[in-house]
């Protein structure tokens, strides 16, 4: 077997462990599963070990996943979350993907009457429940109008995409729906601001961090206000479906933090481990906003599940592209210190996948970078690897995955929209 092959099954085996946590086997005429073992389904979490074996079929003209006997399933994985890496590994292949489809779309000048009240807005629900000044100038820090409103962006773009796949003239957007555009900004915010205290981090967005204007206890309470004023906003939905939906973001990001505080012994689970923290604390927040603002037009199952699964792939890109702007962009278009990641002990993608060719990455990983020359040393080991290429190559995968399902929806400019963003999160440079 010559060593571009050797290397092509090496790399479809990382990809496996890092949707399945161990090495799954692939047909490689089309790269597509033909069944899954009960066995490494439960090393994943997926399935417990008594379950029967779970066969998962392949729908090759849909390019779908479909899954038969997988139940019980673990308590922390949803089944739509097995639906979907099933069937982003099914259309992965070792060849780089195509380029993205362009589009003459702005999506920020199309929402432009829609976000520029965005921060305000949220200034003025903060101001109205608190006169604490000391409170609100912590909790009102990061909504200096700097921000990239992405998430707010995202949540309206489908909203009003869904509206007019629904609707077609009469897709106003409705103003339970720029609340949860509103609410995504906050819960992110706060989660910003508590990890802030938890890194110790010096700067955010080109300017001092919380951590550093203010004293710890503080800025954690300020973090606590701003997650108590967004859940008040989304019980003020008086949507029970959608309360459910934005409550497991909160649980998400809980538990994706303190995942971040661990590590794993061996490749396959760390890249298990990466990607599920990952969806926890970055892709949950997007995929269960855009899947709120369908439920609350009065989407189907369907359909929402069609939001959930646009968001939760352009959450999982837009992370993969930030743990590669990391090793590759400088200090001032980051708008805080690169290697970050490294320097806290982290091993994101780029390091993860660098393990293949220098195996003396482990051991570091494992005291988490805490040697002396650790950090330097890492930095360079993932630049000699493909860990930046095959970094990307992931994340485009996702962000193809989200072009291929924004495509399902009603050709609008919001529709287009969606499709755009997909590109722009894969080519952001910061």
């Amino acid at each position: 077997m010559g060593s571009k092959t050797i290397l092509n099954v090496r790399f479809h085996e990382k990809i496996g462990c890092l949707f399945f946590g161990s090495p799954g086997i692939l047909r490689r005429r089309g790269c597509f599963f033909d069944g899954v073992s009960s066995r490494w389904l439960a090393q994943c979490g997926y399935l417990r070990t008594d379950t029967a074996v779970g066969i998962l079929q392949v729908n090759r003209s849909q390019r779908n996943v479909q899954a038969t006997a997988v139940s019980p399933m673990h308590p922390c994985v949803r089944p739509e979350q097995v639906m979907t890496t099933l069937r982003s590994y099914a259309t992965m292949n070792t060849q780089q993907p195509g380029p993205m489809p362009e589009y003459q779309v702005d999506p920020y000048r199309l929402l432009e009457d829609d976000l520029k009240d965005v921060y305000s807005y949220i200034k003025t629900v903060l101001r109205r429940n608190t006169y604490q000044e000391g409170l609100y100038e912590i909790a009102t820090y990061y909504f200096d109008g700097n921000g990239k409103a992405l998430r707010p962006m995202v949540a309206i773009l489908m909203a009003r995409a869904i509206n007019y796949h629904m609707y077609k003239e009469n897709s106003a957007l409705l103003a339970s729906q720029r609340e949860v555009a509103m609410i995504s900004e906050m819960i992110h915010t706060a989660s910003l601001v508590h990890d802030d205290v938890i890194d110790q981090s010096d700067f955010r967005r080109g300017k001092p961090s919380v951590n550093v204007m203010w004293n710890h206890k503080q800025v954690t309470m300020a973090g606590d206000f701003i997650l108590a004023i967004a859940s008040m906003m989304i019980a003020r939905l008086k949507n029970n479906e959608v309360t459910l939906v934005l409550s497991q973001v909160v649980t998400d990001l809980v538990q994706g933090e303190f995942m971040q505080l661990g590590s794993k012994e061996t490749e396959n689970e760390r890249f298990a481990h990466y990607l599920t923290k990952t969806y926890r604390k970055t892709a949950s927040l997007m995929a269960n906003s855009v899947k709120s603002v369908a439920l609350l037009a009065g989407a189907d199952e369907q359909l929402s599940e069609l939001a959930y699964q646009y968001g939760r792939n352009i959450g999982l890109g837009f992370q993969l592209v930030d743990d590669l702007l990391d090793f590759v962009s400088s200090s001032a278009m980051m708008g805080k210190p690169t290697a970050a990641d490294l320097k806290l002990g982290l091993a994101t993608a780029p390091v993860l996948f660098a393990c293949e060719k220098y195996p003396e990455l482990n051991p570091m990983i494992m005291r988490r970078f805490q040697e002396p020359g650790d950090v330097e040393r890492a930095f360079e080991l993932v630049h000699k690897s493909k860990g930046l290429e095959q970094t990307q190559f992931l994340a485009k995968q996702h962000c193809q995955e989200a072009v291929r399902i924004a495509n399902m929806l009603k050709d609008s400019p919001f529709q287009k929209g969606l499709l755009v963003t997909a590109d722009y999160v894969l080519n952001r440079m910061k």
